[in-house]
């Protein structure tokens, strides 16, 4: 009954001028939309754009991913486009709400992303918003609060309305080492793959994806580093998301995670490229970048390593959720995403005095990398502890319990995980006092951080999908199967705040680090299965 009273209204719909469709229905909050006040603004100055202002709307798929394609048995592109792209129904309930405002509406499917232009007062009456501008640090941002009201019947369509405010949404996890001290040392990432047991061998027929949401690199840095090391020089491709730009300033701003994704990434899977997506930092940038490399048929990445992030609480719930599908499409085409678990210890930087983890490593469908600090001798490690220089304000691993993601089931062993997902699943080298070796704009420096363990565990990914001749996807069902333990280096001492490292899963290091020939031959025990063709839903 229900069927055919919804079948009955879609006909009467048809009927009726798009006006009457949008214009005249009741308005309702988008669920997960509300945005917070950007702290220090005040609503007071309407926010003035001169051209037209672009947004992104993330629709609903056309069916739901089966589990079992998240978790291994991947689907051919085909199999995705056919059954879990945009649903048609969706993208035309968009298009027609954009033309009633006078915007113009491009869909993507494969994305599940609507772009909708227009002037800001036209967006400003479509989403029911009101917009503002704040200036901070020479920027002048585009702010809003509350809500985004959307006509009754379009909800229902539609999982997020990002762009409408820019303000940035991420940090990047990286910390330039302080002059060098009596105990500080410093390492390439081929010896921190060596020391990590990586398989021998080239990563050649891969593609590292790094999301970046600032900065840029030059090829002449590449050039000279990658001869320095001697080895053959990456094929590294720039990919501009909503008017970005490969914009390289100074090692002191975001080059420094450019060229630290780069050259560990690089170094670490060598005969792999380098595929460089560039988006602005924000919600809409972000997820934008994330969805391009997700269906990137022309560099195909087979992993993604991402060193951006912030606190869970800074998220807004849609932005959440937008990033979290791009990540399950991921998984299910069997791209592996790793990301950097923060370097603000336990609070993640919040002065709440509570305890929190970052996001997106947080999402239960990314590798989430925490930090350590390594110390070797000869060509072995003699040492390693969490990494916590809080002391010496040399920052601290991140690691902790989401407060916004349950316990996934490959944790339901673990009792710390009980109440929530547990942060990081994995560690590697992340102290700046024992930091990577990288060149940034004509410069030489040491740099640490979790943002240097995403690009290496994602360096290591890469080499096995090269020898195995297939794609890992998400890791984390196999990892923590209780085979996996001679796979890992268990870092059992230190802490980086409330929670401290102990024998098996802790909240600082996670399972431990690599023993990466170990891994490989666990992770690649079992051979990925494609799922079974589905039928295409009736729209």
């Amino acid at each position: 009954m229900m069927a055919k009273a919804a079948a009955k209204k879609r006909t009467a719909s048809k009927s009726t001028t798009l006006k009457t469709v949008f214009a005249s229905e009741p308005r309702v909050a988008l669920p997960g939309s509300s945005k917070a006040a950007f702290p220090g603004s005040t609503a007071g100055t309407a926010a003035k754009v001169r051209g037209t202002v672009t947004v992104s709307v993330i629709v609903r798929r056309k069916s739901e991913l089966p589990q079992a394609a998240i978790e291994g048995a991947h689907l051919s592109r085909a199999q995705f486009r056919a059954a879990h792209g945009a649903d048609p129904a969706a993208v035309k309930a968009v298009t027609a709400f954009a033309k009633e405002f006078g915007l113009e509406a491009k869909a993507e499917p494969e994305r599940r992303t609507v772009f909708v232009t227009g002037s800001l007062a036209d967006l400003q009456k479509a989403f029911g918003v009101t917009l503002y501008q704040h200036a901070v640090d020479g920027q002048v941002l585009r702010l809003r609060e509350g809500d985004i009201y959307l006509p009754e019947q379009l909800v229902p369509y539609v999982e997020a309305v990002l762009g409408l405010d820019n303000r940035p949404v991420a940090k990047a996890h990286f910390r330039v080492a302080a002059k060098a001290g009596a105990t500080n040392t410093s390492y390439t990432p081929v010896q921190v793959a060596e020391f990590y047991n990586f398989p021998a061998g080239s990563a050649k027929g891969q593609t590292i994806g790094l999301i970046e949401l600032g900065g840029g690199f030059r090829a002449a840095d590449i050039k000279a580093y990658f001869t320095g090391l001697g080895l053959a020089v990456p094929k590294v491709t720039a990919v501009l998301v909503d008017k970005a730009k490969n914009a390289p300033t100074t090692a002191s701003g975001a080059d420094g995670e450019v060229m630290l994704d780069i050259d560990v990434a690089g170094s670490a899977a060598p005969g792999a490229n380098l595929a460089v997506y560039f988006a602005p930092n924000t919600d809409q940038g972000f997820v934008d970048a994330i969805t391009t490399a997700v269906h990137d048929t022309v560099n195909k990445p087979s992993v993604l390593s991402i060193s951006w992030g912030g606190p869970e609480p800074s998220w807004t719930a849609q932005a959440r959720s937008a990033m979290d599908s791009a990540f399950q499409s991921a998984a299910a085409l069997g791209i592996t995403v790793t990301v950097a678990a923060g370097d603000n210890g336990s609070t993640d930087g919040e002065t709440d005095g509570k305890s929190h983890v970052d996001y997106p490593a947080s999402s239960p469908y990314v590798l989430a990398c925490g930090g350590t600090k390594l110390v070797a001798s000869g060509n072995a490690i003699s040492s390693e502890i969490v990494w916590n220089e809080t002391a010496a304000n040399e920052g601290a691993t991140g690691g902790g319990i989401s407060v916004d993601y349950p316990q996934p089931s490959w944790q339901s062993a673990i009792a710390a995980t009980k109440s929530g997902r547990g942060v990081p699943d994995v560690s590697g080298n992340a102290d700046p006092a024992t930091g990577y070796q990288v060149r940034v704009d004509g410069e030489s420096i040491v740099v640490g951080g979790t943002s240097a363990v995403a690009p290496l565990w994602a360096a290591l990914v890469a080499l096995i999908n090269a020898q195995s001749k297939a794609t890992l996807g998400l890791l984390q069902p196999k990892l923590y199967a209780s085979a996996s333990a001679s796979g890992f280096h268990d870092i059992t001492s230190g802490n980086n705040g409330a929670f401290k490292a102990g024998k098996g899963w802790d909240a600082c290091t996670g399972l431990g680090t690599p023993n990466g020939t170990a891994l490989a031959g666990l992770l690649t025990a079992t051979k990925t299965t494609k799922a079974p063709t589905r039928k295409k839903r009736a729209a």
